[in-house]
């Protein structure tokens, strides 16, 4: 058995349900995973912004890596799905991805990682042909690791298990395409009460020219003008600021250095700060 370190981004974050994934993915995988929970406002934007940091966190390193297995389990709140958003797998450099079919996730990674395309599973047809194949699975265990509803639990260990042991898991290519939305919204607020926006500064207009943004105030239920500046320390003590921060390619983040931004301006994940063409 292979001792591979297994991150999972997840938005099944109870205690239970996180003693029981980490107990299933130990006992597949020999190694205590990182379950990682995701359970704001806003766990699409949080899911995307964190996968994107994660694998960025890879890169720089001087020298070969560990290969590194991520789980990512965030449906789409759209409700097209009957019994839950199929499961894709693709690979960054060595690193595996097991993740829902989700756009919100996966389009970031087109657009600054290079991912082209995903390899999309169907439950039934991956276990019927691991238990014909290589697992010693009957009928009856098929059909009911098919039919449950919590397929986070049971299938994407089973599947992550079968893909980094090599076996020829059956899938279906499907293209990724970058995100068109062109709101601004706040995907992380850390701990410091920064506010971790879903885009590079370069991409907000005006940013390059340090000129100021028109910020949405949620407490105030207005629009205020916050100036813009290279780096953290570049922002007067107490006041607000939109800079380069610690995320993604450049993203931007809206802080007040030494104080909250979440606070001061009334934001939580998901909300929309500003417009790309206004």
């Amino acid at each position: 058995m292979t001792s591979l370190p297994v991150v999972s981004l997840t938005d099944c974050a109870d205690p239970n349900a996180l003693a029981r994934q980490s107990a299933r993915i130990a006992t597949l995988f020999g190694a205590t995973p990182t379950v990682v929970p995701l359970s704001g406002p806003d766990p699409e934007g949080a899911a995307a912004l964190t996968l994107l940091d994660l694998l960025r966190s890879t890169e720089l390193t001087g020298g070969p890596t560990q290969p590194l297995l991520v789980l990512v389990n965030i449906a789409p709140r759209d409700g097209h799905w009957p019994n839950g958003v199929p499961f894709c797998y693709f690979r960054h450099g060595e690193h595996l991805v097991v993740s829902t079919v989700n756009p919100r996730i996966l389009a970031p990674l087109a657009s600054y990682l290079g991912l082209a395309e995903v390899q999309v599973t169907d439950v039934r047809e991956v276990l019927e042909a691991a238990a014909a194949g290589w697992a010693d699975l009957t009928p009856a265990q098929v059909e009911e690791v098919v039919r449950t509803q919590f397929r986070s639990l049971w299938y994407v260990p089973l599947l992550a298990r079968w893909l980094t042991d090599g076996r020829p898991v059956p899938a279906q290519p499907m293209a990724v395409h970058p995100p068109a939305a062109q709101h601004v919204r706040v995907a992380v607020v850390d701990n410091f009460g920064n506010c971790k926006l879903d885009r590079p500064a370069v991409d907000l207009p005006g940013y390059e020219s340090a000129r100021s943004l028109a910020v949405h105030n949620r407490r105030e239920g207005r629009r205020v003008r916050v100036r813009c500046y290279d780096r953290l320390p570049d922002v007067p003590l107490g006041e607000p600021g939109i800079t380069v921060g610690s995320s993604g390619i450049g993203f931007a983040e809206l802080v007040v250095r030494g104080g909250s931004a979440a606070e001061l301006f009334g934001l939580r994940q998901g909300d929309q700060v500003l417009h790309l063409t206004s």
